[in-house]
């Protein structure tokens, strides 16, 4: 996250209009304004932002913002003030995020690596290794394939696809938090502060948008795929990998780029084959994820402190402050459970996805042992994603109980076989729970509910009165003449 205030830093190019604001901030300048009731200080005076021409005025705390910046930048500072205070949308102003996740993206990884186009030969080589993977997971899973499209994506592609995925997962905290900010002035004051209410509900757009955009800039940079955190942040149907970050992950690895390559397209393939043939499981995932949400508090009292003591002079302690303690989840049964919901959900939709990618993967690469370990790692130490929903909503988007969930689910598949595992997957009652997975033998051979009987009987008894219709037998006779009755 940057150290400017809310994390509105600058663009590394000029805008367009960059001249053009260039001017209008130059005639905007005036007489000495009223104090800012947030605590901003004094507002520019007719001297400039440099209150002279030797550089920062002592009275004026912009110019430690901005005093070092040439015109340009200046006018590109004023430029995104000015498109934070206007936005009028939802809870997130994700315009910007959209703007900021991109300029991350083209400013480049900490490594080094930039984003690059997806050439005709990298997109071949994605194809073919999800249509082989698909082939091997036939054996490894009843569950048919649910990918209809292989693709080939770049960093700032994979932003503009998955953006739709994060405003829903996003926006239901980020409207608590705007109206939380409305609510840290005075009751008496709200009456009268309409205007002031709604600049402060822009910026919290506005601040959620900043934060959302530079994490989701930063993820695009290490993601390999479209379902990295266990969640389908891709359009349904399409199988994604990244070229660009499948280099950079297999760079130090000592095994073969196909190799790579072909594993991740395995895991890929898998979740879209459980995402889709399990229809409920995206809404389920959404919803344990929007449950934990409303039963976030904001510590408005904090917020308020945030707000009435910021101090442009020391911008870190303002992001800081925000990144730490803003939001505390209700220590109510529900919040309890919805957080043991969401969790638990993650851990075996990541625990299934590892046992059946290592039943393909085992008997044909001889790196699969390997690949697997460092996948388990990259999962359990967390990314930017993690800390995303951490700043956020306070929600860590890690299957804590990964390795527990694997082996449960390959007990299963020793027990009842490929069919028997996944049928599981027919109605959420039927899956695990947290406490199975603390005794999964005991889930294992649990005697479960044959369910084929019920739907023997649910089926006969819908097609009765089809049959009594079709009858035209000496037994159909008083039915008959019941139904001619009742014409």
């Amino acid at each position: 996250m940057s150290d400017t205030p809310f994390g509105f830093g600058l663009p590394p190019e000029e805008p367009d209009d960059g001249d053009e604001g260039k001017k209008k901030d130059q005639q905007s300048g005036g007489g000495q304004g009223p104090a800012n009731p947030f605590g901003f200080g004094g507002l520019p005076g007719a001297g400039g932002f440099g209150g002279g021409p030797g550089g920062p005025g002592a009275d004026n705390p912009f110019a430690a913002m901005f005093g070092s910046l040439n015109p340009t930048d200046l006018g590109a500072a004023f430029q995104q003030l000015g498109q934070m205070l206007s936005y009028e949308g939802g809870p997130v102003n994700w315009d910007m995020a959209k703007q900021i996740a991109r300029q991350t993206v083209s400013q480049g990884s900490p490594d080094g690596t930039k984003d690059t186009s997806v050439g005709p030969a990298e997109r071949r080589a994605v194809e073919e290794a999800v249509r082989l993977a698909d082939l091997w997971l036939d054996d490894a899973t009843s569950l048919p394939s649910g990918a209809g499209s292989a693709v080939a994506w770049s960093r700032a592609e994979w932003v503009e696809a998955t953006l739709p995925a994060w405003k829903e997962l996003v926006d239901p905290v980020a409207e608590r938090v705007g109206t939380a900010m409305g609510d840290v002035l005075p009751e008496e004051m709200q009456a009268m502060a309409g205007p002031l209410i709604g600049m402060m509900r822009s910026m919290g757009g506005a601040m959620f948008g900043t934060q959302i955009g530079q994490a989701v800039g930063v993820l695009a940079g290490e993601v390999v795929g479209s379902s990295d955190i266990g969640l389908p942040l891709g359009p349904a149907g399409k199988a994604a990998l990244l070229p660009v970050n499948i280099e950079t992950f297999g760079r130090d690895l000592s095994v073969p780029q196909e190799e790579v390559r072909l594993y991740l397209a395995l895991r890929e393939a898998a979740h879209q084959r459980l995402f889709a043939h399990v229809p409920w499981l995206r809404s389920h995932l959404f919803g344990a994820v929007d449950g934990y949400a409303r039963g976030i508090k904001v510590d408005t009292a904090k917020l308020e402190d945030v707000v009435g003591q910021f101090d442009p002079q020391n911008p870190e302690q303002l992001q800081e402050a925000l990144q730490q303690g803003m939001f505390q989840p209700e220590d109510t049964p529900e919040q309890k459970a919805a957080l043991a919901r969401l969790e638990t959900a993650l851990a075996l939709v990541e625990g299934w996805v590892d046992a059946v990618v290592h039943a393909a993967a085992k008997p044909r690469l001889s790196s699969a042992d390997a690949l697997r370990e460092t996948l388990r790692r990259r999962r359990a130490s967390g990314g930017p994603a993690e800390q995303t929903f951490a700043t956020l909503i306070g929600l860590e988007l890690r299957p804590r109980r990964l390795r527990d969930a694997s082996r449960l689910w390959a007990s299963l598949t020793d027990a009842r076989g490929v069919d028997g595992r996944d049928a599981l997957w027919a109605h959420p009652d039927m899956l695990p729970t947290a406490t199975d997975l603390d005794d999964p033998d005991g889930f294992v051979h649990r005697e479960q509910i044959d369910f084929s009987e019920l739907d023997k009987m649910l089926g006969e008894a819908a097609d009765k009165p089809d049959l009594r219709k079709r009858d035209t037998g000496e037994d159909g006779g008083e039915d008959k003449s019941k139904g001619d009755d009742a014409e």
